[in-house]
């Protein structure tokens, strides 16, 4: 009984994971599972529910990692982990833009974090042994002020610097690292460098980073968006997930907030999400396809790159000669 309740439960979990769920559904087991157990509970962690509905008391937008607890009729318990996909109840609409400007882009940057600041760019630059941050004025390429990420005395590394994703706040720069988990500190008026962090436990890698004027705001590849405490970006103090109306969407990369959402790319597509960051729902996407055939030759030189120049979205990509201002209808 036990290897038919785990078959089936397994099952049913694979057949349900593209499908997905919407809050209020509840999660039909299948009669050889419910037909030998006594109770049946899901565990979040360190949350427990004894519904089989996705209530948002307990389920995210997005990848749901549970642990179904059954206790059969003859006492013993089986724990299976499982994913749930919750997806959003209204589909992302499809948002339309013209361009109006673009100004050229230094090729050899491998973009990673972009922002503009008055008519100054901001730009962290990936690549081992080429992480840089740098600052330059829009319509130029040359930086006028450059940094290189430096891990403190005794930092224990697992892999070469590799910056990622950056972001003001107040005067401040705050750049990301790949895989080693750590972050650093820059004085924002000469990109000096004055301190580092390391990440939350529940962030796997560095990936994409933003700031609402309260919390930065940070991606690890997966459909998981994280809101840090500024002042102690070790501390998570909320996350969501991703998701739109029959999909969460993984490899969120790059993001940017403005005017109350939050712009994310994902990774190696040509989109860019307008996510709603009280729930992670994506509202709606931007197709950028015609600057991606343009430039996009292999798997490194995709879209990376999202800034705003008033209500204007400046969008660009790793190694692509162009940034473009786009006016978003």
């Amino acid at each position: 009984k036990e290897k038919t309740v785990i078959k089936s439960i397994q099952e049913y979990n694979a057949t349900m994971q593209d499908k997905g769920y919407h809050f209020g559904d509840k999660i039909a087991l299948p009669s050889d599972v419910t037909g030998n157990a006594e109770s049946i509970s899901i565990s979040f962690g360190d949350k427990e529910s004894n519904t089989l509905t996705i209530d948002p008391k307990f389920f995210t937008l997005g990848e749901n990692d549970v642990t179904f607890n059954i206790k059969m009729k003859d006492g013993k318990v089986i724990n299976q982990d499982a994913t749930i996909n919750v997806f959003a109840s209204k589909p992302e609409r499809n948002l339309t833009y013209e361009q109006v400007a673009e100004y050229p882009h230094d090729p050899k940057n491998f973009v990673q974090g972009f922002q503009l600041d008055g008519n100054t760019i901001y730009e962290s630059d990936g690549q081992f042994d080429q992480s840089r941050l740098i600052k330059y004025t829009l319509g130029q390429t040359q930086p006028i002020a450059e940094a290189k990420p430096s891990p403190a005395p005794g930092t224990q590394l697992v892999e070469k610097i590799f910056s990622e994703g950056s972001t003001i706040a107040g005067d401040k720069v705050f750049q990301l690292d790949w895989k080693n988990k750590i972050g650093f500190i820059y004085n924002k008026a000469n990109l000096q460098q004055i301190g580092q962090f390391q990440y939350p436990t529940e962030m796997t890698e560095g990936w994409g980073l933003t700031y609402d004027g309260k919390n930065l705001i940070a991606s690890d590849g997966s459909s998981n968006i994280y809101f840090l405490d500024v002042n102690d970006p070790s501390k998570v103090v909320r996350k969501i997930g991703v998701a739109g109306s029959e999909m969460a969407y993984g490899q969120i990369n790059e993001l940017e907030y403005y005017k109350g959402f939050i712009y994310a790319n994902v990774w190696q597509q040509p989109v860019v999400l307008k996510i709603d960051p009280a729930t992670g729902e994506v509202v709606g996407r931007y197709d950028f396809s015609n600057y991606v055939k343009l430039h996009t030759k292999g798997s490194d030189d995709v879209l990376n790159g999202i800034a705003f120049k008033g209500d204007n979205m400046l969008v660009t990509g790793k190694n692509w000669p162009k940034i473009y201002e786009v006016k978003l209808k």
